[in-house]
C-alpha cells in the first residue's frame, strides 16, 4: 500500500511506503522514512500539558502521545498537518480506546475526515 506525503509548503513531497499503519478511532499514523518529514517542522504545542493529536468536537476526549523522546511536529504555518518521532516506545491512549504501542520511528498523522454536503470536515468525535 502507498500514501503520499504532505510535504513543506503544501506540495507533495513524495511516496512513503505504508508497511504497518497504526489507527486508534479517527486518527490514523503512518509510518515513512525519516528523509520523508519536511524541513522547518515545530513542535506542537501542548494542550495541558499533553501531546495531543486530536480532541474529540463532541465528547473533549483526545488522542494523547507519550514516550520518553517522543516529539510531535507540525508545519509553522499548519498545526493540522502533524508529524510523530517516537525514538524508542510511544504509546497512543484515548479515553474511550484501548491504547495503542507505537514502535521507533517517524510517522504522518493524519485525521479521518468526512464529507457532509457542502464541505469536508474532521469527524467529530
Amino acid at each position: 500500500m502507498i500514501a503520499r506525503i504532505l510535504g513543506a509548503g503544501g506540495g507533495w513531497r513524495g511516496w512513503g511506503t505504508v508497511a504497518g499503519m497504526f489507527r486508534q478511532g479517527d486518527v490514523l499514523m503512518v509510518p515513512i522514512g525519516e528523509t520523508e518529514m519536511p524541513d522547518g517542522l515545530v513542535p506542537v504545542p501542548l494542550d495541558g500539558g499533553r501531546m495531543v493529536l486530536a480532541r474529540g468536537e463532541a465528547t473533549g476526549h483526545a488522542h494523547v502521545a507519550t514516550g520518553e523522546g517522543l516529539r510531535l511536529l507540525c508545519l509553522p504555518d499548519d498545526l493540522e498537518t502533524m508529524f510523530l518521532h517516537v525514538r524508542g516506545y510511544g504509546r497512543v491512549s484515548h479515553e474511550e480506546h484501548a491504547a495503542i504501542p507505537l514502535p521507533a520511528g517517524y510517522y504522518r498523522v493524519i485525521r479521518q475526515r468526512e464529507y457532509e454536503p457542502g464541505a469536508i470536515r474532521y469527524v467529530a468525535d
